[in-house]
């Protein structure tokens, strides 16, 4: 499955941003996503995870309260929902997938998902 990423751009610290993940080639359903974000010189974290179903769904501690991921599998498309940003949130952003029906395992790692978007850079200023 191919994966675009929409929806980055500059926002001022506090404001809202959401990220659009579409998916082409195959239906989305049946896939774990999961919203990554790499700073410079820093590791691919995972940000927002969610499970095939949409049942199950982890954010890590630094975004709880603030960034929510959501998905349409008739729109073939999961979303990230980020609000009151903060300049520490300025990354770049990339939308994966992982197959994995009928789990509500969230893969947690860059090196568990197969299938990568582009990335979308996200800059927040303060």
């Amino acid at each position: 499955v191919q994966l675009v990423e929409s929806g980055g751009g500059l926002v001022q610290a506090g404001g809202s941003l959401r990220l659009s993940c579409v998916a082409s080639g195959r239906t989305f359903s049946g896939y774990a996503a999961g919203w990554f974000r790499q700073a410079p010189g820093k590791e691919r974290e995972l940000v927002t995870g969610i499970s095939w179903s949409g049942g199950s769904t982890y954010s890590a501690d630094s975004v709880k309260g603030r960034f929510a991921i959501a998905r349409d599998d008739a729109k073939n498309t999961v979303w990230l929902q980020m609000n009151n940003l903060k300049a520490e949130d300025t990354a770049i952003y990339y939308c994966a997938a992982r197959r994995y029906p009928f789990s509500s395992y969230i893969p947690r790692g860059p090196g568990e998902y197969d299938n990568w978007g582009q990335g979308t850079q996200v800059t927040v200023s303060s």
